[in-house]
């Protein structure tokens, strides 16, 4: 069907406008105007007219929804807060009540600030009259003012001018002095002033009840007079005691009064006067010179010790609080009781003085006390007071234990260990089911080792350290067997060591004590099997030692490898299977004993060789011995060779090669598909290639010849068998000989020769290759031409 175009149309290919009377094309372009073709494109242009202007309507709308929705204030840069809707009110940073109390805390400094500059700067302008009513007059208006405000409901305004009050209280007092008591004592004024106010302000905070600071305020001033009065009386006991009572009080306070901000505060407060006291005391009774100044000082601790242990018995205190209460008290009880023992001791006992008074608080606590966290508190600061003394102690053990006599030991240390060791088995015993029982036995077996054994250290010449110390390690292996096996293992075998370092200098003595303790160790081995490890070794060392002591070098390293013999036939069986490596470490010494003979040394080696075949061959599962041995053979063959100034390199290389090619020869038997390149390659070059050097520096025939003979035998071997690595060795070394030999005739040849032949030659083989590398080229074309045709 066919249609006409309406008037006024634009044509759709170029957009001009078509007249009225429908022509069937377009005038401009040509582009038909009729059909349906052209009807169905019309349409099609009319409905994207149509679109165009919807959306523009839907863009309008949008920019009218996104107005309506938009703050009635711009946000800032960064957009709003991330949670925070459209138009929600920036965050304050500080809450309302934050600030109020701000400004009345800054207004109430102000104003303390401004009474204190003015009774101290100003106060000289008034008369007496003047001064007692303006004083007067604030400080009433001051601690009647707050009241009024409570029945406001304005509490934290009412708590800024109560503290103002109180500024002023103690501006009374001071310009009374000022005034009308300039002569009196100003530290005693001082305490009895603050007492004064101390009081007046906790009572004004009971009235006025629904203060909060008045009374942890007053508390705190409660802190100073009676220091400050035990000051004025210049006596550290009485400070002392000042600081003590005073925290006593706070600690009723802490434990009696209602208020949470009174017991937080009398709380710290009688911590740091209760440290200031004892630390006080303490120093008093370590400073004692007589039993009445170590009695007053151990009677302050003692009561201070009642006092924390009372505090921390209140079933309100805390478990972490008691139990640091308890230590404190532990500790100074101990301290109490060791200061009066101090002055009658001699000074190498005051410690162990100490030790024994923090003993019995410690029995006390484990025994008397029935409260857990008390009880623990008691026991962690007597332990503390053990600990110190062990850490005083453990110098003097060392030294003791270590030096082999000529020194005299201590024996208030010695006497410290011993009672340490047995309170560490007393706790041992005690707590023998918990995990801290191995523990102190552990202690408690080491401690009593070395008590044992540091009194046997005094000077003297006679043997008679070495008895006990053998008789303390051979009871400390009894005991590995039952309990404990490696803390006593351990200490036996430091003990042993000492025990053999001190009888050193003398033969006899040295070899008693490496026989006991080769018996004493060779018993641990046959009945202990979960040290046997250990015992394994040690046995081996105390045989190496018997059979190195009083011997010279070369004697003892071949009996330290008839050792390394024994132990590796002992290890043959499943029992003995420990013994191997200490025989390899045996061995090992006994071959670096005869480092510095050379002929010695090679005779080790193949001894020790022979000793690492016999294991290979023995023991299927230390086939890899065999290496061992070979390398150890090899080693004693140079050492040997080197010792005769043997300076040919086949002698050296040939023995190499030998191994290698045995080992490449079962290595090809059991894998026949290995490569002759890692089988023989190997054992070949090690000769072959030194030798091949050799002979070209060498003006001789014989070796050139014997080279090519060897060469030409090894390619004859490699091409009967089919093998590469032969082959091409042998051939190459063959070559290479024959060249060097016809070298001197090549030469000759060379000199007869006209200067123009060489360059001739050069030149047909440089047209040789070319013509070669030409006829390349054109192959390649070729082929590349082909391929073009294929397309």
């Amino acid at each position: 069907m066919t249609t006409t175009p309406p008037p006024h149309d634009r044509c759709p290919a170029c957009g001009g406008y078509l007249p009225a009377t429908a022509p069937p094309a377009c005038p401009r372009c040509g582009l038909p105007l009729v059909g349906p073709v052209a009807e169905e494109l019309r349409e099609t242009d009319r409905a994207l007219l149509r679109l165009d202007a919807e959306r523009g309507r839907l863009i309008a709308r949008r920019g009218q929804l996104l107005a309506q929705l938009r703050p009635p204030y711009p946000p800032a840069p960064w957009g709003p807060r991330p949670g925070a809707p459209w138009g929600a009110p920036p965050r304050r940073e500080t809450s309302p009540r934050a600030v109020q109390n701000l400004l009345l805390a800054l207004g109430g400094v102000l104003l303390a600030v401004a009474a204190i500059a003015f009774t101290v700067i100003s106060w000289g302008h008034l008369g007496i009259g003047g001064r007692a009513a303006v004083l007067g007059a604030l400080t009433l208006a001051a601690t009647g003012v707050p009241a009024l405000l409570l029945r406001r409901s304005l509490t934290a305004t009412a708590e800024v001018v109560a503290c103002l009050g109180l500024v002023l209280l103690l501006l009374d007092a001071y310009a009374l002095r000022q005034v009308a008591l300039g002569g009196t004592d100003g530290l005693r004024y001082a305490a009895a002033s603050l007492a004064v106010v101390a009081a007046v302000w906790a009572g004004y905070g009971k009235v006025l009840g629904r203060l909060v600071l008045p009374v942890p305020l007053a508390a705190v001033i409660a802190q100073l007079p009676l220091a400050l009065w035990a000051s004025a009386a210049e006596s550290a006991y009485g400070l002392a005691s000042a600081l003590l009572v005073t925290a006593a009080v706070d600690a009723a306070l802490a434990l009696l009064t209602g208020g949470r901000g009174t017991r937080i505060t009398a709380a710290i407060a009688g911590t740091l006067m209760g440290a200031a006291g004892l630390l006080t005391a303490g120093g008093l009774s370590v400073s004692a010179g007589d039993g009445g100044a170590a009695l007053r000082a151990g009677a302050l601790l003692l009561g201070a010790g009642v006092v924390a242990v009372a505090v921390a018995l209140r079933p309100a205190v805390p478990a972490a609080v008691a139990g640091t209460l308890s230590g404190v008290a532990a500790v100074a009880v101990a301290g109490a009781a060791g200061g009066v023992v101090r002055v009658g001791v001699p000074g190498d006992w005051i410690v162990p003085g100490y030790l024994v008074c923090a003993t019995a608080v410690l029995a006390a606590a484990v025994l008397v006390v029935p409260a857990r966290p008390v009880a623990a508190g008691l026991a962690a600061g007597a332990g503390t007071v053990h600990a110190l003394a062990l850490l005083w102690a453990l110098p003097s053990l060392t030294v003791g234990v270590l030096t082999p006599g000529g020194w005299e030991g201590p024996d208030s240390a010695v006497a410290a260990a011993g009672l340490l060791a047995a309170v560490l088995g007393a706790a041992a015993w005690r707590y023998r089911g918990s995990p801290y029982g191995p523990v102190a036995a552990s202690g408690a077996v080491v401690l009593g080792a070395v008590a044992v054994c540091v009194p046997v250290a005094l000077p003297g010449p006679l043997p008679g350290p070495l008895p006990v110390r053998l008789v303390v390690v051979a009871a400390l292996l009894a005991l590995s067997v039952r309990a404990l096996a490696w803390t006593t293992l351990v200490t036996a075998g430091g003990l042993a060591a000492t025990a053999v370092v001190w009888a050193y200098p003398e033969r006899a003595t040295t070899l008693t004590v490496l026989a006991v303790l080769l018996a004493c160790f060779g018993a641990l081995f046959a009945v202990a099997s979960r040290t046997r490890a250990v015992s394994a070794a040690a046995v081996v060392a105390c045989a190496a030692g018997l059979a190195w002591t009083g011997l010279p070098a070369h004697a003892a390293a071949f009996t330290l490898l008839a050792i390394a013999a024994a132990a590796q036939a002992a290890a043959l069986r499943d029992t003995g299977r420990l013994f191997e490596h200490p025989g390899h470490a045996a061995a090992l010494v006994g071959v670096c004993l005869v480092a510095d003979d050379p002929a010695l040394l090679a005779l080790a080696l193949a001894t020790a060789g022979v000793l690492a075949a016999g294991v290979a061959v023995v023991r299927a599962d230390r086939r890899w011995m065999a290496y061992v041995a070979t390398c150890l053979t090899i080693a004693a063959s140079w050492v040997r060779l080197a010792a005769s100034d043997v300076d040919v390199p086949e002698a050296y290389t040939l023995p190499v090669t030998a191994a290698a090619l045995a080992i490449g020869a079962l290595r090809r038997r059991r894998d026949p598909s290995s490569s002759s390149w890692v089988a023989y390659a190997p054992g070949l070059c090690a000769t072959l290639l030194p030798s091949l050097a050799a002979a070209w520096s060498d003006p001789g025939w014989i070796r050139p010849l014997s080279l090519g003979a060897a060469a030409l035998a090894v390619l004859l071997l490699g091409a009967r068998h089919r093998l590469a690595a032969p082959l091409v060795l042998g051939a190459g070394v063959l070559a290479l000989d024959a060249l060097h030999e016809l070298a001197p005739y090549i030469a000759q040849a060379l000199g007869a020769v006209p200067r123009w032949v060489p360059l001739a030659l050069a030149g047909v083989l440089l047209l040789g290759v070319g013509a070669t590398y030409e006829r390349r080229l054109r192959d390649v074309r070729r082929v590349r031409e082909a391929l073009g045709r294929l397309r």
